[in-house]
């Protein structure tokens, strides 16, 4: 066996290599008050990032606050409507005042109505569309100017299985704009690679987050735990995603880890999109 020489701790060196992963970059997160948006920028503060912390609920500067006390992270809040594109770049340029750059943008905030398709209004779709797909672009619109004169930047982009990949009644204008995100992702990666801005996508399946659970109210209004409880049956891990897990693959997109990943759609969802419908298999 190999000698450890005295006074190095190589636990602790592995440890801090491992928390700077994200050591003086600076992220713009969206939908960052609950959810996804909390667990993203949990992860992006403790791998030592400075978060710009966007939201349309004043609840973000609690969450943010929680973040500073926990990781010592540097943030602000920004109280925005991404589906504003006036909003957004309003954002970007004061994360930039502040920090002096943006090298990493986790586009995040999105919304869920169900509803049968011949029942939902142009409004319902209207408001999917506004904030699943313009919040996306103005987003990107905002910050892209920025990665450009510093020579290079990160965009993750929260997509979703469902539209790309599967499919569920109900969720017509969901799918609709979750599936025109992968097509984004792709133009813009394939447009800025040589630019050396990297943009890439989450596919993600069901997480344990606010918006599930109002899903979950609006499908069993009586018993909202069993409409969850059903999703899970259906994960061959038979559980929801955990927020942080899924801010964990954005830390990691938003990392030089992955400095050659471009245009990727990488699904996260405990193997629920990999059983066939109607199976003789063993379990």
């Amino acid at each position: 066996m190999r000698a450890v020489p005295l006074g190095i701790n190589y636990f602790n060196v592995k440890e801090k290599c491992k928390m700077a992963k994200l050591d003086g970059k600076v992220a713009l997160i969206t939908g960052a008050a609950a959810g996804l948006g909390e667990g993203i920028s949990t992860a992006y503060a403790k791998y030592g990032a400075k978060l710009i912390m966007v939201d349309l609920s004043p609840a973000v500067e609690k969450t943010a606050e929680k973040l500073r006390k926990e990781y010592n992270a540097e943030i602000i809040t920004v109280i925005a409507n991404v589906a504003d594109r006036e909003q957004m770049d309003a954002a970007a340029a004061k994360g930039v005042e502040k920090f002096g750059e943006i090298n990493v943008a986790c586009c995040n905030a999105g919304v869920c109505r169900l509803a049968p398709f011949e029942e939902m209004d142009d409004k319902t779709r209207d408001f999917h569309i506004d904030v699943n797909i313009k919040g996306v672009w103005n987003t990107c619109k905002a910050v892209i100017p920025y990665m450009l004169k510093q020579g290079g930047g990160n965009i993750v982009i929260a997509s979703s299985v469902t539209g790309d990949i599967v499919a569920d009644a109900g969720e017509a204008a969901y799918a609709m704009t979750k599936a025109a995100l992968v097509g984004l992702t792709k133009c813009l990666a394939v447009e800025y690679a040589s630019r050396n801005i990297r943009v890439n996508c989450s596919q993600l399946g069901y997480a344990r987050t606010p918006m599930v659970e109002k899903m979950a109210v609006e499908s069993n209004p009586e018993n909202p735990e069993a409409a969850i409880a059903d999703i899970a049956v259906g994960v061959p891990m038979k559980r929801l995603a955990k927020p942080i897990e899924v801010g964990e693959l954005f830390a990691f997109l938003g990392s030089d880890e992955s400095s050659y990943l471009t245009g990727s759609q990488i699904v996260i969802d405990g193997g629920s999109t990999l059983p066939e419908t109607m199976s003789i298999g063993t379990n």
